[in-house]
């Protein structure tokens, strides 16, 4: 299930940092803006304890986690809604991704210039905030002349379109995302139907010191971004990309012993990680056998059938039923016959909405 989630910010904010420590994958990231000018792509695992578990239950062959896609976006600059820097760009890069990773800076350093200027979280959020705005009114204004004049002859779907571009149109004129106006069900299509860039899901990441990791919450800076996010129902999540970027390097017996060094039982990354996915709606299932364990992200809310086409549209095309237990009967008897025994092994037909954490069989014909 291919999704993806956009790092952008402002130049020089720790946004390549942030995207060499989550991939590993040695992108630029260069003491000056536009460093990365084409949109780097990256795959990493979403780390799971339960398919560890699992893999020591079951003892496959192998074992397979499931993965999310990140894109580095370029660093916006004010002006690029308009074209400045390579604005035009990096917006159309914007509008690709499923979900937006807002780096803030959150650091003093000397040595690293800020565009700016100066160390301002909230306005640089407030920066990146506004030329994603200004992008989504400019898609409105040209909506709104190709309806208004359909919508004043009473025809159902302009009338209603209209309404809900004028709404959209009011709250980014009053510097509100349009993530934050709330629709009527009937409404959503035509909102969907925009594309906006402040439709789109957010959360901000504050990018925090080396030595503040073991405690963020003494950041003044991180503080202020804490307070704008609540106000906007988004998720805060404190990272030190410099020190996650070092972790990235280390095994994993390097890593846990580096990470208890700073008193931190998971690194930055793997919370962050781990919010997206939430962020996101999606959630994982589980296939075990004797070959492979491996791990199956979903749309939270999918149906048996759907969530079996995540493996392959012949499983979809052809569902019969799903042979399901969860993975807490798993972990609590220790074997999949144990929990046939108990009766909780169970067969799920059609309108089984899968659950996170799921084990299950797909029985198929096509």
């Amino acid at each position: 299930m291919a999704l993806t989630a956009g790092i952008v910010g402002l130049p020089n904010v720790g946004k390549s940092t942030l995207f060499n420590a989550i991939t590993k994958a040695g992108v630029e990231a260069a003491n000056y803006p536009f460093a990365t000018i084409d949109p780097n792509v990256g795959v990493v695992e979403v780390p799971d304890e339960r398919l560890t578990e699992i893999t020591r239950l079951v003892k496959p062959k192998k074992t397979i986690p499931t993965t999310i896609e990140f894109t580095d976006i370029a660093g916006i600059v004010k002006g690029a809604s308009k074209g400045e820097g390579l604005g035009n760009k990096f917006l159309a890069n914007i509008r690709q991704v499923d979900a937006i990773c807002h780096v803030v800076r959150c650091f003093e350093d000397s040595n690293i210039t800020h565009v700016s200027g100066k160390v301002d979280p909230i306005e640089d959020i407030e920066t990146i905030n506004l030329e994603l705005i200004l992008a989504d009114l400019e898609t409105i204004d040209k909506r709104i002349a190709k309806v208004e004049k359909l919508a004043r002859t009473k025809d159902k779907d302009a009338v209603t379109e209209h309404e809900v571009l004028l709404k959209l149109k009011d709250a980014l004129e009053h510097n509100q995302l349009a993530n934050s106006v709330e629709f009527y069900d009937e409404q959503l299509p035509y909102v969907n139907n925009l594309f906006l860039l402040t439709r789109k899901k957010m959360l901000y990441v504050a990018n925090i010191g080396e030595e503040e990791v073991s405690d963020p919450e003494a950041n003044p800076f991180l503080a202020q971004v804490r307070a704008l996010a609540d106000q906007q129902g988004a998720e805060v999540v404190p990272v030190s990309a410099r020190l996650e970027e070092e972790i990235a390097e280390l095994d994993e017996e390097e890593k846990l012993s580096f990470l208890d060094d700073y008193g931190l039982k998971v690194s930055g990354l793997d919370r962050l990680i781990q919010s997206v996915y939430k962020l996101l709606g999606l959630g994982t299932y589980f296939t075990a056998g004797e070959k492979e364990v491996r791990a199956w992200t979903f749309k939270v809310g999918m149906k048996a059938p759907q969530a079996a086409g995540v493996i392959h549209s012949d499983f979809e095309r052809g569902f019969i039923r799903a042979e399901t237990m969860s993975y807490d009967d798993l972990v609590k008897y220790g074997s999949e016959q144990a929990v046939k025994e108990k009766g909780l092994y169970r067969s799920e037909g059609k309108e089984y909405i899968v659950k996170d954490g799921d084990i299950m069989l797909f029985r198929f014909n096509v």
